[in-house]
């Protein structure tokens, strides 16, 4: 089972949590999303935050997407921003990448139950 690591801030994350199943209160900017990149998880969580100015809010998944790691956000109105445990418990899908598409990830669904499918994930699955 790949471990779930929740953090309010997806800065927290460094290279050792390669692999893990990140729940972040983080937003899905790009800013966000370079975090990630250094930290590989398999399945990083954001905060829409709104949506932003030009979708700025999820911009981060195409980012992840180009380097083929799974991402997604849930909605502000659903989980508090900056916290990981809201957007865990609270926290309804609305967005996701190409490759979290895969995995079965898509919106509408409860980011408890996309974390428990991540972490359950075969490796071997695209």
């Amino acid at each position: 089972m790949r471990p779930l690591r929740v953090v309010d801030s997806i800065t927290s994350l460094d290279v050792r949590d390669a692999g893990c199943v990140a729940v972040s209160g983080s937003h899905g900017g790009v800013s966000s999303a370079r975090f990630a990149l250094v930290s590989r998880p398999f399945l990083s969580v954001f905060n829409d935050a709104g949506g932003g100015l030009d979708g700025a809010g999820h911009a981060g998944l195409a980012l992840l997407q180009a380097a083929g790691l799974a991402a997604c956000t849930v909605s502000h109105d659903s989980a508090r921003i900056g916290d990981a445990q809201s957007t865990l418990n609270d926290g309804i899908i609305t967005h996701a990448n190409a490759p979290a598409t895969a995995l079965g990830i898509h919106p509408g669904q409860r980011c408890t139950a996309v974390a428990a499918l991540a972490q359950i994930e075969q490796e071997t699955k695209p």
